[in-house]
């Protein structure tokens, strides 16, 4: 019996010690982490363009397969969401390779359009479509063409060029090479799109002088203005404008006839004279007026000078006569509405502009002799009973003459005039906004 129970004890220390040792193995097993196996390489064959993909924000990016071990985070799950919402093409991905683990996931091999993120991203349970973190993308949306797409330049390539698609709606597109191309050349413009993210709009343009320049520019790169010329000796000349003294004012310019086969030393022709008048008047350096700019004759390649004047802006005083009451105003605001008399024009308003301590010759300023500051005609006023009554306001020429026979720009000019009122409602020439209008 002893025999028996130390048999006993004995199988059933053995089976213990088994069970321990069974237990202890399952355990270990069990904790250890099982990692998935990745099957080989294969390039992603269908055309480029069809594989643009976005992130959907659902997974993150690796270095390898997901759950392949020793697998990195390149991009977290929370930077692929902030490329998902993104507003820019630079975060729009491409696909070109693919790895099936053993467990049956897809992982696909991606870079970002700006080339700053590349890794495996979770792509669903097929290689047939792109699923789980990427998703197909539509990069650019077709647009409206142009009414003209004909006669288009280039504006200025140093910010706008042309580029083999919009920047980064496809994987490294890249700019054109301009190699052979005129700064006159001539663009036709055959397509038009948006990029889908920003909205900004583009055109397909084709150099029609070489049509191996072609390309895609931001619609806001062409104009329809053709370009200038460059200036040499054969067509152009210097502008240098200097005061009294024949120091320089401001800096030179230089004025390019549009007029083809000119040559240096030839005398400007009529219209080319007539363009640089224009242009001398046009650039004047500011706070300047031109005193002298009759050129009776220019040669291309020669330089000029231009004399100007420091401008002064003069004041008008209305003063009527036999009365202490003045009205002041600068006589060189667009409208004199809210002083009751009326707006001068361009031409009106240059006889009281010059340099400030200059004497003003008021026997050239017709304006006070037969112009809207002569006699003026102002808008119908009723009363308070209905009465209509108006004013006539009649320049004094002799006598604003003879007030500012010394009077200098700086100072201003006091026009004299008498007033008139007269019954009934004002000639309809008048308006009845407060405006005023002159009668010859």
């Amino acid at each position: 019996m002893k025999s028996s129970l130390s048999k006993s004890l004995y199988l059933g220390l053995a089976a213990l010690s088994f069970g321990a040792v069974a237990t202890v193995a399952t355990t270990s097993t069990a904790s250890a982490k099982s990692y998935a196996t990745a099957g080989a390489y294969q390039s992603l064959t269908t055309a480029a363009t069809s594989r643009n993909v976005e992130s959907t924000g659902t997974n993150a990016l690796y270095t390898k397969p997901g759950t392949v071990k020793g697998a990195k985070v390149v991009a977290s799950k929370a930077k692929m969401a902030t490329f998902a919402s993104s507003k820019s093409s630079a975060n729009y991905f491409r696909a070109y390779g693919v790895k099936t683990t053993n467990r049956g996931s897809v992982y696909y091999r991606v870079v970002s359009m700006d080339g700053k993120y590349r890794g495996y991203i979770y792509g669903g349970k097929s290689t047939s479509d792109f699923a789980g973190g990427i998703k197909s993308a539509s990069t650019t949306t077709s647009a409206t063409m142009p009414t003209q797409t004909k006669n288009y330049y280039l504006k200025d390539t140093t910010k706008n060029t042309i580029w083999t698609a919009p920047k980064y709606t496809q994987y490294k597109a890249s700019k054109v090479s301009l190699y052979n191309s005129a700064k006159a050349d001539k663009f036709t413009v055959d397509q038009a799109a948006t990029k889908t993210r920003e909205g900004s709009l583009y055109y397909h343009v084709t150099d029609t002088s070489n049509s191996a320049i072609t390309g895609w520019i931001y619609a806001g790169g062409l104009t329809t203005t053709a370009p200038s010329a460059t200036a040499t000796s054969s067509n152009s000349v210097t502008v240098k404008y200097v005061d009294a003294n024949y120091s320089a004012v401001g800096s030179a310019q230089t004025w390019v006839t549009s007029t083809s086969d000119t040559t240096e030393g030839a005398t400007l022709g009529t219209s080319d004279l007539s363009s640089l008048n224009s242009y001398i008047t046009s650039n004047v350096p500011s706070g300047y007026t031109v005193t002298d700019s009759s050129l009776t004759s220019a040669k291309y390649g020669s330089t000029i000078q231009v004399k100007v004047a420091k401008a002064a802006t003069s004041k008008v005083t209305f003063k009527s006569e036999g009365s202490s009451t003045t009205d002041t105003a600068t006589i060189t605001a667009a409208s004199l509405a809210d002083k009751a008399f009326p707006s001068l024009t361009t031409t009106e308003q240059e006889v009281f502009t010059g340099d400030a301590d200059d004497t003003i010759d008021i026997s050239t300023a017709s304006v006070f002799t037969s112009g809207k500051l002569n006699t003026l005609t102002g808008a119908t006023q009723t009363d308070s009973d209905g009465n209509k009554t108006y004013k006539v306001y009649t320049f004094d020429a002799t006598a604003t003459k003879t007030a500012n026979s010394n009077a200098k720009y700086g100072d201003g000019v006091t026009a004299y005039y008498t007033v008139t009122t007269k019954t009934g409602d004002a000639p309809t020439t008048s308006t009845d906004t407060g405006n005023t209008n002159y009668v010859d």
